[in-house]
């Protein structure tokens, strides 16, 4: 672009033209150049501006990839990064004002910046680069950024961001609506089921007799109405041997259905109740379990199972274990309720597969746990498996993201041994207020992880794409 000396400007051979404000035209003309091809008039930048005028009021220096907060006011990055450091406040270093969000770098600014003090830039970064405590700085500042970004965090005020947007707080409504029309539903009904779960055997009628052979299996509906026309109560049925059961007027000649009831009849006899046989029962009879197990298998997977094997072996841990790793040599042909009870110790196989999956993907158990209770809890299955899956690729993510930034075998054994401790003051507090909490809110919090817990997960998992799209590792 051909420029013009003062001396060959057309402002020499031009009239006066008066200005406003009293500056004289002379002064202005000196304060300008011409461009041949624009009839613009383009300011001197060395007589105008000034390196102070665009210093960092930290280091009172040139601003080095300036950083433009909420509040207007701008900082080199490092020195934003230093004032983090050592303080730890979300805060601006002049005005103290919050700041909303991570900062970024002003990219039109810094543009500026370098295009009109290009020396004086590239002596500052030369400078910074060769400072190992500032480029440290720099390092976790950046890493802060990210944590924040990946766990959709806001440091301002550390809350979940998943209500911003008007989709997402339609989808808060509701599901809040939802949980409390639920927990209306189970909390309202009187359900006969549970009865049974809470009544003594020894005062069942004959119809609680019904009610409980009903529940066996499809196959015992063909002794219903044999076991209705002798109107076993509760006491005659705790009484019957098993050569009774095969004449009249019961008549079970299967052999199978025969040993069926007869196992079913024992565990009543040991407990005195109706054991529970599906989720709801079980939730029935163990409140404050079913709300433990949901809550510490959703969190921490491999500490709860932990936990179940050295404490709760027989009654939890072996029937989870043989339903998410079955044996090869299963019974096929016999119903459900004896495949779900005899229960014997694990095969080496089966230790093999379920110490495999316990170390690399936790959450597939859980999910094979559910897949095979979906005869009987068809949607409720189908949840559990979904959020399985999506945590399993949460998960992922962190694993990945630790990787790609070189910080697995550094990291790990710290987050594992803070997600211990949290989880372990979690657990204590929760035991110690447990007597105080209403049925209401754990009726709440257990619909809650139960059902909407995924949809949670899929926009965490959502954020975590768009984050690798967008950023990167």
């Amino acid at each position: 672009m051909a420029l013009m000396s003062k001396d060959d400007s057309p402002w020499e051979s031009s009239p006066e033209i008066p200005m406003k404000g009293g500056v004289d035209c002379e002064e202005f003309k000196s304060e300008c150049w011409y461009d041949l091809e624009s009839p613009h008039k383009v300011p001197s930048s060395s007589s105008l501006l000034s390196e102070s005028e665009f210093s960092c009021h930290c280091c009172y220096d040139i601003l080095l990839n300036p950083t433009t907060l909420n509040c207007g006011h701008s900082f080199c990055r490092h020195c934003l990064a230093l004032w983090w450091e050592s303080s730890r406040k979300t805060e601006c270093p002049e005005c103290r004002a919050k700041w909303e969000g991570f900062p970024k770098v002003n990219i039109l600014l810094r543009d500026a910046v370098e295009k009109l003090f290009p020396q004086v830039v590239v002596k500052r970064r030369g400078e910074v680069d060769s400072s190992p405590r500032i480029v440290q700085s720099l390092s976790a500042f950046q890493r802060y950024g990210i944590d924040q970004a990946s766990r959709g965090l806001n440091p301002l005020s550390g809350h979940w961001q998943r209500g911003a947007g008007f989709f997402s707080g339609v989808l808060t409504a509701l599901t809040c609506v939802a949980v409390m029309l639920l927990v209306y539903h189970w909390s309202s009904r009187d359900v006969e089921q549970d009865l049974l779960l809470r009544k003594p055997a020894t005062k069942w009628t004959a119809e609680d007799v019904i009610l409980w052979l009903e529940q066996l299996g499809p196959w015992a509906s063909l002794y219903k109405e044999r076991f209705l026309e002798a109107q076993v109560n509760g006491r005659l049925l705790v009484m019957l041997e098993e050569e009774e059961f095969s004449k009249s007027p019961f008549s079970i000649e299967n052999h199978t259905h025969r040993k069926a009831v007869l196992m079913e009849l024992e565990r009543v006899k040991a407990l005195g109740v109706k054991p529970p046989q599906n989720l709801w029962e079980y939730r029935a009879v163990n409140a404050g379990k079913s709300l433990f197990l949901l809550y510490a298998l959703k969190s921490s997977p491999r500490l709860t199972l932990l936990y179940l094997y050295l404490f709760d072996y027989t009654e939890t841990f072996l029937p989870f274990m043989h339903t998410s790793c079955p044996g090869s040599g299963g019974v096929a042909e016999e119903p459900d309720i004896l495949t779900k009870h005899l229960l014997n110790d694990p095969s080496w196989t089966q230790w093999v597969e379920f110490l495999v999956k316990y170390s690399l993907l936790p959450y597939q158990l859980m999910a094979e746990f559910a897949w095979d209770w979906l005869a009987v809890h068809y949607w409720t299955s189908r949840f559990i498996i979904v959020n399985a899956m999506l945590l399993s690729v949460l998960e992922g993510f962190t694993f990945w993201r630790l990787w790609s930034r070189g910080e697995l075998s550094r990291a790990l054994p710290h987050r594992m041994w803070s997600h211990f401790w949290k989880v372990s003051t979690q657990g204590l507090l929760v035991a110690i207020v447990w007597p105080v909490i209403p049925q209401f809110i754990c009726n709440c919090l257990f619909y809650w992880a139960l059902y909407f817990n995924p949809i949670i997960n899929i926009d965490l998992v959502v954020k975590e794409v768009r984050r690798l799209e967008t950023q990167g590792p």
